[in-house]
Parts: C-alpha cells; sequence; structure tokens
C-alpha cells in the first residue's frame, strides 16, 4: 500500500519519513542550548508561539557534527510534545510502497536504530527513518 513519505537529507544521507510523523516543515532561527543536555539535544526553539526541543540529528545518530549547521527541521509530535528534528535538506513529497530493510541499504550504527524500512525511489532504495527514535529516551520499535 502506498503511502506519503516527505524525501529528506540527513548527515548527507536521503531518507524518507512517513507524513503521519510530519506536522510540519520549518527554518529553524535561534536555538538556546540546555544545560547538562545530552549531545543529541541541540537546545530549546520558540516556534509558532510554542518552544520545542531541537534534536541534532547528527548526534543522535552518533555521527561527526556537521561542518555546517542546518537550518532546516521537520517538527514531529511525540507523546503530546513536539520535537524539530535537524535536516540537512528537504527534497520532495512523494508516495511510495514501503519494504522491510534489505541487503540493499546500509544500516550499520545509528542508522540500524532509526531504520525501519525501505522505499524505491527512481529505482534506488532510499532508508525509510521513524523520527520517533531520534528522541532521548524513546526506543519505540518501528
Amino acid at each position: 500500500m502506498e503511502e506519503l513519505f516527505l524525501i529528506a537529507r540527513i548527515a548527507g544521507r536521503t531518507v524518507a519519513i512517513n507524513s503521519d510523523q510530519v506536522d510540519s516543515v520549518v527554518d529553524i532561527g535561534e536555538i538556546t542550548p540546555v544545560p547538562r543536555a545530552g549531545a543529541e539535544v541541540r537546545g530549546l526553539a520558540a516556534l509558532r508561539s510554542r518552544v520545542v526541543m531541537v534534536i541534532d540529528t547528527h548526534a543522535a545518530l552518533g555521527l561527526v557534527e556537521s561542518a555546517i549547521a542546518p537550518s532546516r527541521a521537520v517538527i514531529t509530535m511525540v507523546d503530546g510534545h513536539h520535537y524539530a528534528i535537524l535536516v540537512d535538506a528537504l527534497e520532495d513529497v512523494a508516495p511510495f510502497v514501503r519494504a522491510p530493510l534489505s541487503g540493499g541499504v546500509a544500516v550499520d550504527g545509528g542508522w540500524a536504530r532509526v531504520g525501519c524500512g525501505i522505499v524505491n525511489r527512481d529505482g534506488d532504495p532510499v532508508l525509510a527513518v521513524d523520527l520517533r527514535t531520534l528522541i532521548p529516551g524513546n526506543a519505540i520499535a518501528a
């Protein structure tokens, strides 16, 4: 069955995010650091009269920090709270059929934790990710 996915780039990798997990996409402005928060929490930002926790995807995936600070984010809601998940770029929204993970997509390190399937985009396998798994303390199985 086809589902609608947002195609984005995270840490230089093209990923597919199920539209059910996307509240909105935004440009991120000033981020206020949170004392003693884990590296995956970049800080807090004010968006549309609400405060959201900003998640650094590079840190959450256990990757080296990007030399260029992401300025776009996908807003998702988990357990009634909004989170801004930083992305390198937003590319497209399109319907795809999600298939189980297979040998066609490398899912080592942090990618193995967030990967929940693959979609075929113009003949190329794209990792479908579960944004909820990027939230600190949230161990949801896809």
